[in-house]
């Protein structure tokens, strides 16, 4: 029997089971293919969100140094004319904007006596000054107890002159109250000297003579 012949001789109903095993399997794949769960994609990797420039503070406001302004303090001390004792100022350039930092330098250099032979002070060596404030009510100066000892009342009345003149050197007008060691100060040296608190140059001219 020729190979054709045999398999002319296959039964149908064989042919047949295989077709169906064929289609079978194949609809099994599809199936399989259809239903069985797709994989899912792995997220994507986030970027590092971008760094943003940093924001930088508001730049700090300018503050503004006033140079200092120079100002002239006088420095006032006595002078003989041969009749009377005569008061009479030096110049002295301050470089400050603090009016109470100018008064300080000018006494500083009052206390210290002059420097030129043609002027004199009756204030006494080792006189300090304690203190000396702008307030509203006057210009207040604090003085060693030093400053009532010693002379007559010539000397007195020119000291306070001295004082007065030098205080109100950026206020010709102010008042000054003048005090010593704390306590103002009413009566000058032993020949009671009387002062009339706050002074002033005018009430000065009025009341006394050098």
């Amino acid at each position: 029997m020729t190979r054709q012949e045999r398999v002319n001789r296959i039964p149908a109903s064989a042919i047949a089971a295989v077709s169906a095993a064929v289609v079978a399997a194949g609809g099994v794949g599809v199936w399989l293919a259809l239903n069985s769960p797709k994989p899912t994609n792995p997220p994507p990797i986030a970027n590092n969100p971008p760094v943003s420039n940093p924001v930088s503070p508001p730049p700090s406001p300018s503050v503004s140094v006033q140079a200092p302004v120079q100002q002239t303090a006088q420095i006032y001390w006595l002078k003989d004319t041969g009749t009377h004792l005569e008061v009479v100022p030096t110049t002295l350039p301050v470089a400050t904007n603090n009016p109470s930092a100018v008064l300080e330098v000018a006494f500083a250099n009052l206390l210290a006596g002059p420097t030129d032979a043609t002027f004199s002070s009756t204030i006494p060596q080792g006189t300090k000054l304690r203190s000396v404030k702008i307030q509203n009510d006057g210009i207040h100066v604090d003085l060693s107890e030093e400053f009532t000892t010693g002379g007559g009342s010539a000397s007195m009345m020119g000291r306070v002159a001295q004082v007065l003149y030098t205080a109100t050197t950026l206020q010709p007008n102010a008042k000054v109250w003048l005090d010593v060691e704390g306590k103002p100060l009413d009566v000058l040296g032993g020949e009671g000297l009387e002062l009339e608190q706050p002074l002033t140059r005018k009430s000065f001219k009025e009341n006394f003579t050098l």
